[in-house]
């Protein structure tokens, strides 16, 4: 299918498919703990079957163009992913996701593939608005949606009962003329 490199460390986004239902729980395994303190995803993916049950999911969503699914390697081993848990390409709207584990973490790998991801959605797909929906607690995925150019719009106080707690989500998003722009002007800079 696809291996895009994200950069000189041997970091990949490639298609995330049901027969890496093996490599997903792996990867869940090692950042249990860490990826579920803002992400239920440990929460669904709690062996093998469930593995293979999330990723036919999302299998079941790109052949219906309503999300995709998409992993990064880091030196040939799954250490996390990037999703479009909604894509309605009728409206030119989607929402954007990740999760990493904990040895990935703080290596810029999220704000990489997502670069990919935007482009692709903007430029290929034609969306408008991209979302990011995030915890007010998950500091580093704020910083993501930060580096990715993307507005704060709102925060929907207490609207999610997490694991026995009452969470606020952060709504963040990036429109199509203001990616494009951004995008301009860092070529510019480089240049």
């Amino acid at each position: 299918m696809y291996a895009i490199s994200l950069g000189d460390d041997g970091a990949e986004l490639r298609p995330l498919e049901t027969w890496h239902a093996e490599e997903l729980i792996a990867n869940i395994d090692r950042g249990r703990e860490f990826i579920g303190r803002h992400v239920g995803l440990p929460d669904v993916v709690t062996d093998l079957a469930a593995a293979r049950a999330w990723l036919r999911s999302y299998a079941d969503k790109r052949a219906a163009d309503a999300g995709s699914l998409h992993g990064v390697w880091l030196d040939g081993r799954l250490v996390g992913g990037l999703l479009f848990r909604v894509w309605d390409t009728a409206g030119g709207v989607c929402e954007a996701g990740c999760w990493v584990e904990p040895s990935a973490a703080g290596r810029g790998l999220v704000t990489r593939g997502m670069r990919v991801l935007l482009e692709w959605a903007f430029d290929e797909r034609g969306m408008h608005r991209v979302e990011w929906h995030v915890s007010s607690a998950n500091e580093p995925s704020i910083n993501v949606a930060r580096r990715l150019g993307m507005t704060r719009e709102g925060v929907l106080r207490e609207n999610d009962l997490y694991r026995g707690v009452r969470t606020s989500t952060e709504i963040w998003s990036v429109l199509a003329p203001e990616w494009r722009t951004a995008r301009a002007r860092a070529a510019h800079n480089d240049h």
